[in-house]
């Protein structure tokens, strides 16, 4: 029965899930290729539990090659966590692997393989969960947008060429024509100094996105194809976002339309009204909207690069189209995000600034910190986004000059935690090698590093530095992560916490979670060339103490 209600969009709650693995073709509108997906679909299966439930999920393997299925952002045992060398083996071509585990938690989740690269090659689903208790905000209708950066090309033959060549798919490289526009603007000696500049370090300042040429997809569906979901007017529709690209970043918006921001990575925040916001890859973002007229709405989502985009419609009725807005200008890395200063400026590095230093400010306890409750300064025209070093090419703002979401606008609805201090710290550099493609953790690829060793019981501050020139998702397994914004014990609490370039970034940990769990930058390419770790938790309960038998 459960198979068979999983061939639908919304599967009715249950507690026994079948799952199959297959090839399959998906059909981006633009172009169609074979891929990876689950029950015969590329999107699979939204898969609907309750809090409290307890989930026995059975997926059979139909490939010739071995799969797997990690279960993003869900709280549970580690052998059940789907992550082959680390918490299992995987499951073998022709095998069926039971996944039994508690559901503690409520929200918006998605699962995907963490087999070598199926997960670009389509292998991803949503999960929600219904509440125990009664939420926060009331809804009439609800819909899943998962997004997805669809590629032409395999997986495998992408990160080929990315190791042949690092800007391979870099589209939007600068042209003659705009080296004698910045010439006539900024000076020949000025322009020829930057050239020289970006030239030295091996990069360029349109190195925003790794791959380029896909095609954006809302649930499984290309701009042309325009996924429509069904509202009356007045009535409150809730939008859960999830983005599953592979490397895509994307800038939401649905013009006409004011967004509420009531979840994020499944825990519910403070609402927070926007008129636009950047999803990472991984992420998820759940938003209320009101349309009040008769009329259809576009759900545009922008890749940060400005490369494509996706495009879904809001409408009163089946059929019904609105204005799809035009992408806006690429955006450029400056000087700020190689951690250079801002336009030749020395100094600018945001973790040393005044009033934006988070590790060098008295006590490193944002919530202790007079002045450091973003939502209550005095703020001019705009607020600069204190999570990009000033000067970044990649501060976002929103199109029509409104309000555009920051971590800074994170406040937990309900402390998950009591508030203590850490008990240590522990630094990540985030770091690489562009020309090679080659992405490290403190200089050193996964294969070579030793893994984190954490103890049960214990709370961990970890400092991310960002001293690469792109933006990178970093995933912990297993346990929440508490991404410090200054607001003390109202800290959002995430399972993706994105650090941009040039800047310095702290969440904390409550180390609540015996066994041993991936801890990864969430774009694929990165994670695959050497950007992931093994954490290890020793200590806790015993029945859930760690095997060291792998």
């Amino acid at each position: 029965m459960a198979l068979a209600l999983l061939a639908f969009p919304v599967a009715a709650q249950a507690d026994t899930y079948d799952l199959t693995v297959d090839r399959v073709t998906i059909d981006t509108g633009a172009f169609r290729r074979s891929g990876i997906g689950y029950n015969g679909a590329s999107p699979g299966p939204v898969l609907r539990f309750k809090e409290g439930e307890e989930v026995t999920i059975n997926v059979t393997n139909n490939l010739d090659v071995d799969t797997s299925i990690h279960w993003h952002g869900l709280i549970l045992p580690y052998r059940m966590d789907g992550v082959p060398t680390i918490s299992y083996d995987g499951i073998a071509p022709g095998e069926t692997f039971t996944y039994k585990f508690p559901i503690v938690q409520a929200g918006t989740y998605w699962f995907h393989s963490h087999s070598s690269m199926q997960e670009p090659d389509g292998a991803y689903g949503a999960i929600i969960i219904e509440p125990r208790d009664r939420e926060p905000f009331r809804y009439d209708r609800d819909y899943v947008i998962q997004l997805t950066d669809t590629h032409p090309h395999a997986a495998a033959r992408i990160m080929r060429n990315l190791k042949t060549m690092s800007d391979y798919y870099n589209r939007q490289q600068q042209t003659v024509g705009e080296f004698f526009n910045d010439a006539e603007k900024n000076g020949l000696a000025a322009t020829i100094a930057d050239r020289q500049a970006w030239g030295d370090m091996r990069m360029m300042p349109t190195d925003v996105e790794d791959v380029q040429g896909f095609t954006p997809l809302i649930n499984g569906k290309g701009p042309d194809q325009n996924w429509t979901g069904l509202f009356r007017p007045g009535e409150r529709v809730r939008l859960r976002f999830i983005n599953s690209s592979a490397m895509t970043y994307f800038d939401i918006r649905i013009p006409g339309l004011d967004m509420t921001v009531i979840q994020a990575d499944g825990n519910n925040v403070r609402p927070v009204k926007v008129d636009e916001f950047r999803i990472a890859v991984a992420e998820t973002y759940d938003v209320i909207v009101r349309p009040t007229e008769d009329r259809a709405y576009t759900v545009f989502a922008e890749s940060m690069g400005r490369t494509a985009y996706a495009r879904g419609t809001l409408a009163p009725r089946e059929g019904m189209t609105a204005a799809v807005p035009e992408m806006r200008d690429r955006p450029l890395l400056t000087m700020a995000d190689m951690r250079l200063g801002h336009e030749g400026m020395a100094g600018m590095d945001h973790s040393k600034m005044t009033g934006m230093d988070h590790s060098k400010m008295t006590g490193m306890d944002h919530s202790k910190m007079a002045g450091m409750d973003h939502s209550t300064m005095a703020t001019g025209a705009a607020k600069p986004d204190p999570f990009y070093a000033p000067g970044s090419g990649l501060t976002p703002a929103a199109a029509d000059g409104g309000k555009f979401l920051s971590y800074d606008d994170l406040k937990a609805q309900k402390p998950l935690y009591p508030l203590r201090d850490a008990t240590r710290e522990i630094e990540i550099r985030i770091t690489g090698n562009m020309e090679r493609y080659v992405w490290t953790l403190n200089d050193v690829k996964y294969e070579d590093a030793e893994p984190i060793r954490l103890q049960y019981g214990e709370r961990v501050r970890f400092k991310f530095v960002n001293e690469t020139m792109m933006i990178h998702p970093m995933h912990l397994h297993g346990m929440w992560s508490i991404l410090d914004t200054g607001a003390g014990k109202w800290n959002p609490v995430k399972h993706v916490v994105s650090v941009a370039p040039g800047t310095t970034v702290y969440m904390e940990t409550e180390v609540d979670a015996p066994g041993q769990w991936a801890f990864h930058c969430h774009l694929a390419y990165h994670a695959a060339a050497g950007m992931f770790r093994k954490v290890i938790v020793k200590g806790g309960p015993k029945a859930a103490r760690l095997d060291t038998a792998r």
